[in-house]
């Protein structure tokens, strides 16, 4: 199976897109292909418990159902570090959640390391 990497940009401001990119990223993980999802820009903010919890794209389902799918399947998560700095998220947003901070340079290292990657 592949690996593949999911570069999710868009947040809370564009519900559906956001929920598109972890929809697809279940879907992957569900045909047995291992996942690695960068979330940038607004997207960090997708992993805030409240957010989980409460969005809901247009045709996507919710937010929180594909999460859970993906941190079963060992799905693993880094957040922009300037992004999330940006937007007051903190290490006690990412407290048992599969999820990291990380630099531009590592979504540079994943993309390489990777078999496919869609960005959302």
């Amino acid at each position: 199976m592949a690996s593949i990497l999911v570069h999710i940009t868009h947040g809370p401001e564009h519900p559906t897109r956001a929920a598109l990119g972890f929809l697809v990223a279940k879907a992957a993980v569900d045909e047995g292909h291992s996942v690695t999802l960068f979330l940038a820009g607004d997207a960090v903010q997708l992993l805030r418990d409240g957010v989980l919890d409460n969005l809901n794209g247009l045709g996507t389902g919710p937010l929180r159902q594909s999460y859970d799918a993906l941190v079963a399947s060992g799905a693993r998560f880094y957040l922009s570090g300037m992004s999330a700095r940006a937007r007051g998220l903190t290490e006690q947003d990412l407290v048992n959640k599969p999820a990291e901070f990380a630099m531009p340079n590592k979504l540079v290292q994943l993309s390489l390391e990777h078999d496919r990657m869609f960005t959302y």
